[in-house]
């Protein structure tokens, strides 16, 4: 099922988050997202191959997968984009994805299938023509990939976060707006300090956020943040995240012993 976050003279932005439901721990909540201009569309890291059946379907309310204009995949992790290969079978598609993961990209397909087909974007982004709009993928590295990009939407002034913002939730859960920020900050915090590489980049990120005219960010799992209200928060909250290199100490890189045998 889709949740239609934008809709406005033949411009839609439609978020999935609940294709994929945690079970047990087993496999990460994830959301998809697709945005429209008359009569062309982006799908936004659609996925791994759990989602790919039930994503194909349901966008079909929405518009005709097969005359998906791009793929945008923020990066290379697999709960981004494992199922590239299927979409370019079922689709005519080309795939964005950064300049430093694009020859990664093809393990994901059989032999042949991206060929001519990917587009790299370069480290200081680029605009994504979109029917008569366009998107923009902005620089976002280290956050937590080394080659990432988050992208923007002018027309409904959605940034569509990546794994900036992320939190572990339910699907139910992602389907929401966050409205207690102290709160959800304390359920981001754990997946941010480990995933994101250091404050160098969160303050160099919150810099240039802050020069953008930013309703809604939207992460690739959990509940997102709508108002500008929101959104300053977490930007402010990204700006002072101590976080990845910051909290190395020598006592993560040590020879295991024999304490530490595990029976398998």
């Amino acid at each position: 099922m889709g949740t239609v976050l934008y809709e406005s003279d033949g411009h839609v932005c439609v978020a999935f988050t609940d294709l994929v439901e945690e079970e047990h721990g087993e496999v990460v909540q994830s959301n998809q997202f697709l945005v429209v201009d008359h009569g062309h569309a982006a799908l936004i890291d659609p996925g791994g191959q759990m989602t790919y059946s039930e994503l194909y379907l349901t966008i079909s309310r929405y518009f005709p997968p097969k005359q998906l204009d791009y793929v945008l995949a923020s990066h290379a992790d697999p709960d981004i984009v494992a199922s590239v290969g299927r979409w370019l079978t079922a689709s005519d598609s080309r795939v964005l994805i950064s300049e430093v993961w694009a020859r990664f990209l093809p393990h994901f397909c059989q032999a042949g299938k991206t060929e001519g087909r990917i587009v790299t974007i370069p480290d200081a982004g680029m605009v994504v023509p979109l029917g008569q709009s366009h998107l923009l993928a902005v620089p976002a590295h280290f956050l937590h990939s080394e080659g990432n990009f988050q992208f923007y939407d002018p027309v409904s002034k959605i940034l569509f976060s990546g794994d900036l913002g992320a939190a572990m939730t339910s699907a139910a859960e992602a389907g929401g707006v966050v409205a207690d920020f102290d709160a959800h900050a304390e359920r981001m915090l754990p997946f941010h300090a480990r995933y994101m590489s250091g404050n160098r980049a969160c303050r160099l990120w919150a810099a240039m956020a802050r020069t953008m005219e930013i309703d809604w960010i939207v992460p690739q799992h959990g509940p997102s943040f709508q108002g500008r209200a929101m959104v300053t928060r977490f930007i402010d909250w990204v700006e002072q995240l101590q976080c990845g290199l910051d909290l190395l100490e020598p006592s993560h890189y040590r020879v295991p012993t024999h304490d530490r045998l595990q029976r398998l």
